[in-house]
């Protein structure tokens, strides 16, 4: 639901990848996007990532419509790019429903990677780890005891 403050609408997104949580607001306005109270530019370095964020909003046409102001934290960059563009797309659809057709074909509704437990996978690898270990020691028995002397 869009929110007024100071006789200008915004609308809300929030976005996550990997451990980077995104928290986005458009607000009426030429195209300026500010990422952490910096502009686009001094924040994120390369060209790439920022294709990355506008990718929702040149999908709709509507890049010289909002500003977008953004809140973004944890991660890298390329996970905090991606939160940011999902913030950014459900924003977008909370200000207009009509653009979800657009935004789900150039696939920006979804989310990319899960955040994974890391312990968990540390244990499995440990596990396979130790089994090997006790098979080579086994093989390794068996053939000092079978030498012939």
């Amino acid at each position: 639901m869009p929110k007024a403050k100071k006789d200008k609408i915004m609308f809300y997104g929030t976005g996550r990848r990997k451990s980077s949580i995104a928290r986005v607001r458009l607000v009426e306005g030429t195209g300026v996007i500010t990422i952490n109270g910096k502009n686009i530019d001094e924040y994120l370095g390369t060209d790439t990532l920022k294709v990355i964020v506008r990718q929702p909003l040149t999908a709709t046409n509507t890049t010289d419509k909002y500003d977008v102001i953004c809140k973004v934290q944890g991660g890298g960059f390329t996970g905090q790019a991606g939160a940011i563009r999902l913030g950014i797309a459900r924003a977008l659809l909370e200000a207009n429903n009509e653009y979800r057709p657009t935004l789900k074909s150039a696939g920006v509704l979804k989310k990319l990677e899960k955040h994974h437990n890391s312990q968990r996978d540390n244990d499995y690898i440990s596990k396979i780890h130790k089994k090997s270990k006790v098979s080579l020691l086994s093989i390794f028995c068996m053939l000092i005891v079978l030498r012939p002397t």
